[in-house]
């Protein structure tokens, strides 16, 4: 395994980690950069697989949580709405990312141009909707209703076009639906368990042909650096969106957007 191909493993399980849960598009971020890098994986599924360590950085930041709502689940409708509410908002993206598959990955993940316009695309609507006069009616995760669930699982839908950002799209839905800020933050992350464990389960079976004992250096690299950095984002996130709210991330993205358009332009 050569040094360099590690240290672009490193570089992109760190962008992982950093990007997943901010509305910013932790794919769009891990391919434009692979371009740029020369970074190839094997049936592009480096970029999938690491996400587990993102997903277990949500684990270990809410085990606590968690368990208390695994065993308030027998006595508790209230937990078990919520695990409902989650499985709800889970289905959709679960039905078409099961039949859209191929064609996001051969298609809309080898279209760099595509993921930076909707990198500027998904920084205007942030910025539009953190402007609005919106006055919360939910402000716990736990409480929002069914509806509200499966609406905001039809916005994840979206982040299946690369540049979009899963927890962006789940961040605005829940806003629209009513939610502040936090409680929007919280929900996109226990959704994102389900959805992400769906998609590296599914793309494992996929590539399980393609996938060789040379390819798991790469992505255990990429799946600790993503691990890491996740857990500190994780951490941070709640009291800062709750405070600051998403303009930040919404420039964010329009800067990334941009330069990646600029450079796609000037260099291919």
């Amino acid at each position: 395994m050569e040094h360099q191909t590690i240290a672009e493993a490193l570089l992109l399980g760190l962008l992982e980690g950093l990007t997943e849960f901010i509305p910013v598009s932790s794919t769009g971020h891990i391919l434009l950069a692979g371009h740029f890098l020369g970074f190839q994986s094997t049936g592009k599924a480096f970029e999938v697989l690491i996400q587990l360590g993102a997903i277990l950085a949500i684990l270990t930041v809410y085990f606590g949580r968690l368990w208390k709502i695994a065993t308030d689940l027998p006595s508790s409708p209230r937990a078990r709405r919520f695990v409902f509410g989650i499985l709800i908002a889970f289905l959709p993206a679960a039905v078409i990312g099961a039949l859209a598959h191929s064609f996001i990955k051969t298609v809309l993940f080898e279209t760099p141009m595509l993921i930076c316009i909707m990198l500027i695309l998904g920084g205007l609507v942030l910025l539009w909707v953190d402007k609005l006069p919106l006055k919360p009616t939910y402000h716990e995760a736990m409480d929002f209703p069914l509806p509200v669930c499966l609406a905001i699982g039809f916005f994840q839908c979206l982040a299946m076009i690369p540049g979009t950002s899963r927890s962006g799209s789940t961040i605005v839905g829940a806003l629209l639906m009513g939610a502040d800020k936090r409680s929007a933050a919280e929900f996109s992350f226990f959704l994102a368990m389900p959805t992400m464990a769906g998609a590296f389960a599914y793309d494992l079976f996929k590539n399980r042909d393609i996938l060789t004992a040379a390819d798991l250096p790469i992505i255990a690299t990429g799946f600790i650096a993503a691990f890491v950095m996740a857990v500190i984002v994780v951490r941070w996130l709640l009291d800062y969106v709750s405070r600051h709210g998403y303009a930040l991330f919404a420039l964010w993205r329009l800067a990334v957007g941009g330069a990646g358009l600029v450079a796609l332009l000037v260099w291919g």
